[in-house]
């Protein structure tokens, strides 16, 4: 065992990973926790009705024309669709199978993270770099294609520690921990075989933690001894702060940038908890948030202009419909939204997009054939987007709030975390792939209609009784869209359902509240933990 390293559970990873893993922590994890604080003072800011704009110490990045990302790594230079998904082997073997340019291997919100899950998800994509990862299970063979998708490894964000591993007596950055076991392991591997190591980056808010990125990827460049900027990152912009820090963020990664993506579920969710304090941000139903609504429009335009100034990929969002089995009809309306979000992602000058699901694949795929006649679009620059401040943040659209719209929120939210709980991140709830972000929609939504007195299109007043009314009849609901559940599961994500519309503020995400039932279960002490419940 590594000096100073304690595993809290039965599984330990190889000790020579965990001997760089520990070297990450030595080295990172002062910054990671100054960056935290200063979420926390940024937060107080906005609280206390200073509102969010582009920073004013970073306008000469912003102004200066001459400088531009790094070039796509080998595989990156055509990303038309990317699918995604949790690190299980059976959805490994599929998504890269799928026709899709590229996979992103989620460790984050589309996986819950049991340390069974984190270790088997680095063995399977170990075995997939190799091309080892075929299996049979119940008579049917999985097996790799000959050319499969290219491989990009989204880890957990800054925010969360592992608190299965500690060094020196402090739980590491899960962040650090779902990057160094896959970047020690397949870096030299993926170079070998002409690829590249690719991440995805979630949940920056602001550009000092992208700085704190490309640290970690010299850092470990070094370590392992290959050349510095063979890492490629991507960014997801997915918190409102991190919209008005687009170029910096490019900036400060520029050598390892492969890019930025609308995040846009985790957008909607930040941009209502950053605004907590404004009762003018109030949301109606989720469904009447669209990508057309002016914050959301202003947000994909920026973003859009802001990359291919800079040489580098803008990749749209998330389409979470999967296919509808035996309803012929309402699976072509389904079908059809899908079709109409991708052209749109397309005529704005997207470079890719997102899917869920490989039956998903070749309506997105026909969409960005049809009008992205190369691999990509940089050369659309959209130098008319004009994208002020005020454009971020203006919440004004036509939408209601309805008790359908509360009783989707509940049902989610409940499915969701009860399943995430259960060892599941990543769930079909009414044809749609559902992960962390449309849970923390519906949660802080719930809230926030709570805080602020905001009424139904019937004139009542949602208030605190009647979502616990709502509630306790949509929680035995929950049995039929997640099979198999744990009945003290949905006690305990019933009891906080009911806990966050009654604080003075939602907490900051509910994946940070419910770790330490995770934790409990992997045999970890109550110390290692911070708890809520």
């Amino acid at each position: 065992m590594v000096a100073g390293v304690q595993i809290h559970t039965e599984v330990a990873p190889d000790a020579r990973a965990l001997a760089f893993l520990a070297a990450l922590h030595r080295t990172f994890e002062p910054t990671r926790q100054g960056l935290l604080v200063a979420r926390d003072v940024a937060q107080r800011r906005y609280d206390s009705g200073v509102a969010l704009d582009f920073p004013p110490e970073t306008a000469n990045i912003r102004s200066e024309p001459s400088w531009n990302c790094a070039p796509p790594g080998p595989g990156l230079e055509d990303r038309r669709v990317e699918i995604t998904g949790p690190t299980d082997r059976k959805m490994v073997i599929n998504a890269l199978n799928s026709g899709a340019k590229t996979f992103m291997a989620d460790f984050e919100d589309s996986s819950a993270p049991t340390f069974a899950n984190m270790i088997n998800g680095q063995v399977n994509l170990r075995d997939a770099v190799r091309r080892q990862i075929d299996f049979v299970s119940g008579g049917k063979q999985y097996k790799l294609v000959d050319e499969p998708a290219v491989l990009l490894v989204r880890p957990r964000g800054w925010h969360l520690d592992e608190t299965r591993v500690t060094v020196d007596n402090t739980p590491i950055s899960a962040s650090l921990f779902d990057f160094a076991l896959y970047f020690y392991h397949n870096a030299h591997e993926l170079l070998k075989r002409g690829s590249g190591p690719y991440f995805y980056l979630p949940k920056m808010e602001h550009y000092l933690e992208a700085r704190l990125w490309n640290d970690v990827f010299l850092f470990s460049q070094s370590y392992i001894k290959i050349p510095h900027n063979t890492i490629r990152a991507t960014v997801l912009i997915e918190t409102l702060p991190a919209a008005f820090q687009m170029e910096e963020i490019l900036f400060e990664l520029r050598n390892h940038s492969a890019g930025l993506n609308c995040g846009r579920w985790d957008y909607i969710f930040s941009a209502i908890k950053k605004r907590r304090a404004d009762r003018g941000a109030v949301l109606p139903d989720r469904k009447d948030v669209t990508m057309t609504v002016p914050f959301m429009d202003a947000y994909v335009r920026l973003l859009i202009q802001t990359c291919h100034r800079r040489k580098v990929a803008a990749m749209g969002g998330m389409s979470a419909q999967i296919p509808i089995k035996n309803d012929l009809q309402a699976n072509e309306v389904a079908m059809e939204k899908v079709r109409a979000d991708k052209l749109r992602e397309v005529t704005a000058g997207h470079d890719g997009t997102w899917i869920a699901h490989p039956l998903i694949h070749d309506i997105a795929r026909k969409a960005f054939d049809q009008h992205m006649l190369g691999p990509h679009q940089y050369h659309v620059r959209r130098e008319d987007v004009k994208v002020a401040a005020a454009d971020l943040l203006n919440t004004t659209f036509p939408g209601k709030i309805t008790e359908e719209g509360v009783r989707g929120n509940v049902s989610v939210a409940l499915a969701y975390s009860t399943a995430w709980i259960g060892g599941n991140g990543c769930i079909p709830v009414n044809w749609l792939m559902e992960d962390a972000a449309t849970a923390e929609i519906a949660r802080v939504q719930l809230w926030q209609w709570v805080k602020y007195g905001a009424r139904l299109d019937t004139g009542e007043c949602i208030t605190v009784q009647f979502i616990d009314r709502i509630i306790t009849e949509q929680a035995p609901t929950v049995r039929s869209l997640v099979p198999n559940i744990k009945e003290e599961h949905l006690a305990i994500t019933t009891s906080y359902l009911k806990g966050q519309i009654r604080q003075e503020w939602p907490s900051e995400f509910l994946t940070s509240d419910l770790m330490p039932v995770l934790s409990k279960a992997d045999g970890v002490e109550d110390k290692w933990q911070k708890s809520v419940l």
